[in-house]
């Protein structure tokens, strides 16, 4: 059980969380040592400041050093006890200059981010005034890393997952085209020995009725191993008239289903046309009547919609069947998903891939409702 779990993907998602938040853990120690020494710098400034400004103290070369480099890159404010700003550093000047208020909303953040530094004057020692400061660019930097990290994390996360997707993807659409192609192979030699079989027949005339039913059955069988010989190439498309690919596909479904199932078709105009590849479009088709026939389990209606605007044509297919649950509606396309007692769960897989990968257009489950039916919108363009 554990070694089924430890697999290369988990350990490598695994590695990612140890890394990111290390890294934050590190980051923030850091953040902390280094506002540590930014506040210990300020307080060497700030009595290096009284050094130089006191005139019991002569000035020194040190005192000037620390007061012009422990300044850089750290924003400061200087006010009085009554909160006027009397002097502030490494400010934006242009914003300074630019907005009155500029100063004054700093000076808040800063009050939000440390408590101030109390630094007496040297030239007035009853004058007593505080030093608000914030963040240096290295800080904010070190702060803002975690996050930056666990985007990039994050982004190689998902882009591995897609990458991983993808080829399962493609791993499965070449065992279904495998199959489909196999199928088709198996088929053509028994087709070939029955067409044979059927022209012996025709030869006496009371075998004539039978070899034309069994004549329609191998030219039925010859569409099939057609349909699954195209599937894997890529078919031509050519212009159809959708209205009668549909109303053939219903008149022959119709002849095959229970007489208490009801069918039809409405539309908006009686020629619709658009680039279809006609075998393959009418088993996508077949297929979602069929899936409407075994939903209704023998009574119940079959209604067909079509319409069209400038750029597309709407096909609609609904029943009146048992319909489908919320949590199965996204698995309705799944390759091997079925609540049939029968069947391989393909025909709705094959019947999108069709649509969706051949005619660039798109199928999926409209609406449906448990105990009242369910629609499939085909979408294709014009």
């Amino acid at each position: 059980m554990l070694s089924s779990l430890l697999n290369w993907r988990s350990s490598l998602a695994l590695a990612a969380i140890v890394i990111v938040i290390g890294t934050i853990f590190y980051s923030d120690f850091l953040a902390k040592k280094i506002a540590g020494d930014e506040k210990q710098k300020i307080e060497q400034w700030l009595q290096a400041a009284k050094d130089i400004n006191s005139p019991n103290t002569a000035s020194t070369n040190l005192a000037s050093k620390i007061l012009t480099e422990n300044s850089v890159g750290i924003p400061m404010i200087t006010v009085t006890e009554k909160d006027s700003i009397l002097d502030h550093y490494n400010l934006d000047l242009t914003k300074v200059h630019a907005d009155e208020n500029y100063l004054r909303l700093k000076l808040k953040e800063f009050k939000k981010t440390y408590p101030p530094i109390v630094w007496k004057n040297p030239l007035n020692p009853n004058e007593i005034n505080l030093v608000y400061y914030g963040e240096s660019t290295l800080l904010k930097e070190i702060k803002y890393f975690p996050l930056i990290q666990l985007l990039i994390v994050s982004l190689f996360i998902i882009i591995t997952l897609i990458a991983i997707n993808t080829r399962n993807k493609s791993a499965q659409n070449q065992v279904w085209v495998g199959m489909a192609k196999e199928t088709a192979h198996q088929l053509g030699t028994p087709l070939s020995s029955l067409q044979g079989w059927v022209e012996i027949l025709k030869e006496k005339a009371e075998n004539k009725q039978v070899a034309i039913e069994m004549s329609k059955d191998v030219e039925r069988l010859k569409l099939v191993s057609e349909r699954f010989g195209k599937i894997g190439s890529t078919p031509q498309l050519e212009e159809a008239d959708v209205m009668n690919q549909i109303e053939q596909m219903v008149n022959y479904i119709k002849r095959r289903s229970p007489e208490k199932v009801h069918f039809s078709i409405t539309h908006t105009n009686n020629k619709i046309t658009t680039q279809i590849n006609p075998p393959l479009f009418d088993w996508v088709i077949e297929n979602l009547l069929k899936n409407a026939l075994d939903a209704m389990e023998g009574h119940g209606s079959v209604s067909i919609n079509i319409n069209e605007d400038p750029t597309h044509v709407m096909i609609d297919i609904s029943d009146t069947g048992k319909g489908i649950s919320k949590k199965n509606i996204q698995h309705v396309f799944t390759p091997g998903f079925t609540t049939k007692k029968r069947g391989w769960g393909l025909g709705l897989s094959l019947s999108k891939r069709i649509i969706e990968q051949y005619h660039k257009g798109s199928l999926f489950v409209k609406h449906s409702e448990l105990g009242k039916g369910t629609t499939f919108r085909v979408i294709l363009k014009k």
